[in-house]
This record gives C-alpha cells, sequence and structure tokens, in this order.
C-alpha cells in the first residue's frame, strides 16, 4: 500500500484519522494549511492506518509522509 504524501507544502492544520481506522480511497486524512488555505489530502487507496508521522502545528514539505497504510 502507498503512504499518503503531503501534496504541498504547509503545515498540518488538523488530522482525520486514528492509527487502525479504516479508509477509503478519497478519503481525508490530514488536513494542511498553506498560504491561509485549508487543503485536505486524500488517500489515494484504501486501507488500515498503520502510523501517522506527523502533528497538528507540524511544518512538512512536498512528498513528505504524512500517513502509513497497511
Amino acid at each position: 500500500m502507498p503512504d499518503v504524501e503531503a501534496h504541498i507544502t504547509g503545515t498540518v492544520w488538523k488530522i482525520e484519522v486514528s492509527v487502525g481506522d479504516e479508509i477509503a480511497e478519497g478519503d481525508t486524512v490530514v488536513i494542511l494549511e498553506s498560504m491561509k488555505m485549508e487543503m485536505p489530502v486524500e488517500a489515494e487507496d484504501e486501507g488500515i492506518v498503520k502510523e501517522i508521522r506527523c502533528a497538528e502545528g507540524q511544518a512538512v514539505s512536498e512528498g513528505d509522509t504524512l500517513v502509513v497504510l497497511e
């Protein structure tokens, strides 16, 4: 399963999932804030959240892994 990565550089505004959650393709897993805009980061595949590699308020770069799926 592919990991969910940041598609823009920004700050993690809100984490929408917890470890163990089942998610479907297209579900919002994290919301990033960039240039005062909220940008949802959606899962490209279904799976179960194995690990969350970010925290609310953390700065992330484009391509950083935010959530690991299994």
